[in-house]
């Protein structure tokens, strides 16, 4: 077993490293959700048509650009590839605050889409290669933290900044911390443990001597099509597909309806507003990773939360407009009981597949969000036809949790 030493090195390290990367990729994904609702569609002319496909076009390239990323990222290296993407990404970012016309803004978003589709499994890949399996849950977490914290923040500062500037600005001034941390990333990581000058000869002997004893215990998986094919990866990708319509209907939206829920609300409030859920989704992210690594259980920590998270859903449509703050509290309890069960989620397919594999297989399954978002986007099309608002959308991801749930119960 690795010495608490040795951890607390690697947490000390590693972690800070993980949560930025991850939180400017965030912050460059779900930084639009606020220009939507400081007029880009109409300084832009975006339908609520197009608005959609803007959407859809970037989890299109998220989608199709998982597997290769993560293959490049197992096989070659992790440090390399996500060098890369923080430049292409922060200068995508930015590119979109100078924008004329909706086929450059849908070149972007699908660029970016593309540069963005290999960050979280070559991220997952890093922590694999760092951590433990009793410690995988929580540095899942504290990656992943970068999604709800960054929009926790971000929401304050997005708001502030399309009041003050504008949303091109917006635009402009969050994509070049992502440009500038690349360099940082390069000179601060290496791809592994034998590699770090920051570690002892004895201490990469323990960690690389655990690691190598918990992959002793999995079962052999020959190649990629057999992993893909494996009943538990299916699954996998199933309650993902589900999970992620509501995640991104949430990111992407939130700001939207809750400024729907006040004619006299201004940015700077919704800004706030939006940052709440994202503040108990932090809360309970931190906890639940941790009774997860404890009691080294993954299943009771994902789908039981799930379901939280489906009847909260449910609950705020039902409430809808007759009472906002009720409506309201019942997002950010539905906010946090989707988040939470990320760490362990993500925990399961490092501990069920070899290393040659797991990589592959983890972006095979984040890859199933990005369809799940374009059913939602093409949803809420429809039902932006038939003159009914987005608030009743939520039945489908509380129908979604329900199902997911229970394909996860039988992993």
């Amino acid at each position: 077993m690795t010495s608490s030493t040795n951890a607390a090195k690697r947490w000390w390290y590693i972690m800070p490293i993980v949560f930025i990367t991850y939180s400017l990729a965030y912050l460059d994904r779900a930084n639009f959700s606020f220009a939507s609702a400081a007029g880009i569609n109409e300084d832009l002319g975006i339908t609520k048509g197009i608005s959609s496909l803007l959407g859809a076009l970037f989890f299109l390239g998220y989608f199709f650009f998982q597997i290769p990323g993560a293959v490049y990222a197992e096989r070659r290296s992790v440090r390399k590839l996500i060098f890369i993407c923080l430049i292409l990404w922060g200068a995508c970012a930015s590119l979109t605050g100078m924008v004329s016309n909706i086929p450059m803004l849908a070149a972007i978003r699908f660029i970016l889409g593309v540069v963005e589709a290999a960050v979280m499994p070559a991220m997952l890949i890093y922590i694999s290669n760092w951590f433990t399996k009793s410690e995988r849950s929580r540095a899942n977490t504290f990656l992943i933290l970068g999604n709800p914290v960054t929009v926790l923040w971000m929401s304050v500062v997005s708001g502030y900044l399309i009041q003050a500037l504008g949303w091109r600005e917006m635009f402009i001034i969050e994509g070049f911390p992502a440009i500038i941390w690349a360099f940082f990333w390069w000179v601060l990581v290496k791809d592994k443990p034998s590699q770090a000058g920051w570690l002892t000869e004895s201490e990469k002997a323990a960690l690389q001597a655990q690691l190598e004893k918990e992959q002793q215990g999995i079962k052999a998986v020959r190649n990629y099509s057999e992993a893909f094919r494996s009943r538990n990866v299916i699954l996998l990708c199933m309650q993902y597909f589900t999970w992620s319509i509501g995640v991104y209907g949430f990111v992407l939206w939130l700001p939207s309806i809750i400024r729907s829920g006040s004619a006299n609300m201004g940015m700077v409030e919704v800004g706030w507003l939006s940052s709440v859920p994202y503040l108990a989704a932090t809360i309970a992210m931190i906890v639940v990773s941790w009774a997860s690594d404890k009691l080294q259980n993954r299943k009771l920590f994902v789908w039981p939360l799930l379901l939280i998270a489906a009847f909260a859903f449910i609950g705020s449509w039902a409430v809808g407009a007759n009472n906002f703050w009720l409506s309201y509290t019942l997002l950010v309890i539905a906010g946090a009981a989707m988040y939470a069960p990320y760490g362990p989620f993500f925990a399961i397919i490092p501990e069920m597949l070899p290393r040659n594999v797991a990589g592959g297989a983890m972006a095979l399954i984040n890859s199933m969000g990005a369809p799940g978002l374009f059913l939602w986007f093409m949803v809420r099309r429809l039902s932006q036809r038939r003159n009914r608002q987005p608030g009743r959308l939520v039945h489908f991801y509380g129908g979604g949790a329900f199902r997911l749930s229970m394909a996860n119960f039988n992993c």
